[in-house]
């Protein structure tokens, strides 16, 4: 395990308590190699791999509520030994590092081997509940999979990352969680906008938390290989641990699989109304960033659409072919379930079964979907006629340049007696736009309000139901950038800020409106705002 010690803390800390069940690396084979060389790994779901040290570890920030999860208490959070477990320098008892080894199609085209590159995990714990969570410290360091890069991982990534984990989660998305933000007192070189203009960055690490980091690509990479039984091995392991109430149905048959791989499409169609929901743009779409258990992984390049536009990435390695825009992002997801679906199909004398489940992403986000606009209207039930209803308001805060999360947020107060769009001035970012559609608009919203009061709903819970369906707070990049800003210069005590204001995304904050305003115009066009590479 190379030069990481067993931390020297005691017993009874707290932080020493969990108790490992490390079935991935148990169950499955494993890399007869040891260490970070870069290399083809064939036959192997994993190989074992420990954290590089780092030159001062020193926590940044925390999830409260995480360290909670995992029965971590405040003051093992502020020990000196929580950052050095943390930020790759010592490992804790039952701690048995790996990386894991997978493929994955990115942009529409296989990579082969890709694997974690820049992600190692510490661990499968069980918590007192009896809840698993697999402990991933990202930035933590070489490993077979990282090709030609140096597996580190700057502040200004990792704090979006942590930031953008705990926001999802608690605007009620699926999504990996984070744990903690180490800085590590040392520089990690980096060409933000690979245009020949390298320079070094503060480093850090954060710590990924979730059930499974297993994705499509796992089981794309044997399956490209022709290796059917180390495939045949992920699949019913994932089952078994991740899916057990379909592993308690009897043996492995096809009937099982086929049940599993329509759970993933369900729950990844869920995922994806979430995102179209809040606005959400994940940037990277690639099958290696899809989970088998359908949360939101890996944020890199995402962003939150300010003004309505379904055509915008906030990736610049995509800024040419917008594969994964937003508006897009529904059709992605079920390429990349197709693509998942070929690779289980050896598995399957009968591929209706991986039809039937493709089909059943496309049943459950049309319901999610509508069960979303009848929400962020306000609406007991979505109609055909409220489908079309917000198709047309799209194309108009599209043509106005509306900022999406404001006008929704503003629907819940419009006075159906006299709906008109002057309360929603706010949300433009171009007043001769404004001016412009205010006819349309006011037409909308007379429409609107007639559909409103035939519903019927008692005034007090429609706008209840609104307010929970359309956040008031978003993680704006711009607003992550001013906390990165603060952070490069010495001072991270705007992460926390910003994150206890995302803790409560749908509710009035007194005092917070500064957080809750349309992207600034200083904001547009600048680095880390509205533009962002893979390695952001």
């Amino acid at each position: 395990m190379g030069n990481i010690p067993h931390s020297t803390a005691t017993k009874s800390d707290p932080v020493l308590a969990f108790e490992f069940d490390n079935a991935f690396l148990r169950e499955l084979p494993g890399d007869p190699e040891v260490g970070p060389w870069v290399r083809q790994v064939e036959g192997a779901a994993w190989s074992r791999v420990a954290p590089t040290p780092v030159a001062a570890p020193r926590l940044l920030a925390h999830s409260a509520e995480m360290a909670r999860v995992l029965g971590i208490g405040e003051a093992d959070i502020r020990s000196p030994a929580f950052a050095e477990v943390f930020g790759g320098n010592a490992l804790l008892a039952g701690m048995d590092p790996f990386a894991a080894n997978y493929g994955g199609h990115q942009f529409g085209h296989w990579a082969g081997q890709l694997g974690d590159g820049r992600a190692i995990t510490l661990g499968e714990t069980i918590n007192a509940a009896g809840q698993r969570w697999e402990l991933q410290l990202k930035g933590a360091g070489l490993t077979p999979y990282s090709r030609t890069a140096d597996g580190r991982a700057v502040l200004r990534s990792s704090i979006r990352e942590f930031l953008c984990s705990e926001a999802m989660h608690h605007l009620g998305v699926p999504t990996t969680r984070a744990l903690s933000l180490v800085g590590t007192g040392e520089a990690v070189v980096r060409d933000m906008f690979y245009d020949g203009h390298p320079k070094p960055e503060p480093g850090a690490i954060v710590c990924r938390v979730a059930p499974s980091f297993l994705r499509f690509g796992n089981f794309e990479l044997p399956y490209s290989r022709g290796d059917l039984l180390l495939l045949r091995q992920l699949v019913e392991f994932c089952i078994r641990r991740d899916y057990p109430d379909l592993a308690s149905e009897g043996s492995m048959d096809e009937r099982v699989h086929a049940r599993w791989f329509g759970e993933i499409c369900e729950r990844t169609a869920v995922m994806i109304a979430h995102w179209m929901r809040v606005g959400f743009v994940h940037g990277v779409m690639n099958t290696d960033n899809m989970s088998i258990l359908g949360l939101t992984i890996d944020y890199g390049p995402y962003g939150w659409i300010d003004n309505y536009d379904p055509d915008w990435t906030p990736n610049t390695t995509d800024r040419h072919g917008r594969r994964y825009r937003f508006g897009w992002q529904p059709k992605i997801a079920y390429w990349n379930l197709m693509r998942l679906g070929q690779a289980l199909s050896p598995l399957f004398e009968d591929v209706q079964l991986l039809n039937d489940g493709l089909q059943r992403y496309a049943d459950v986000y049309t319901r999610e979907d509508r069960n979303n606009i009848a929400r962020k209207l306000g609406l007991r039930e979505c109609r055909d006629e409220d489908v079309e209803r917000v198709q047309e308001l799209h194309q108009l805060l599209a043509d106005a340049e509306v900022d999406m999360t404001l006008f929704f947020r503003g629907l819940a107060d419009v006075d159906v007696d006299a709906p008109v769009l002057q309360p929603f001035a706010h949300a433009f970012y171009d007043d001769e736009k404004r001016t412009a559609a205010e006819p349309v608009f006011d037409a909308w919203l007379s429409g609107y309000a007639a559909r409103v009061k035939e519903d019927a709903s008692d005034p007090g819970e429609r706008r209840l139901r609104m307010n929970a369906a359309n956040p008031k707070y978003v993680l704006r990049n711009y607003l992550a950038q001013q906390v990165i800003d603060r952070a490069e210069q010495g001072d991270p005590s705007g992460i926390e800020e910003l994150l206890e204001v995302m803790r409560r995304p749908y509710d009035e904050q007194p005092g917070r409106d500064d957080f809750a305003r349309k992207r600034p115009d200083w904001a547009r066009e600048r680095a880390g705002c509205s533009m962002l590479s893979c390695s952001s």
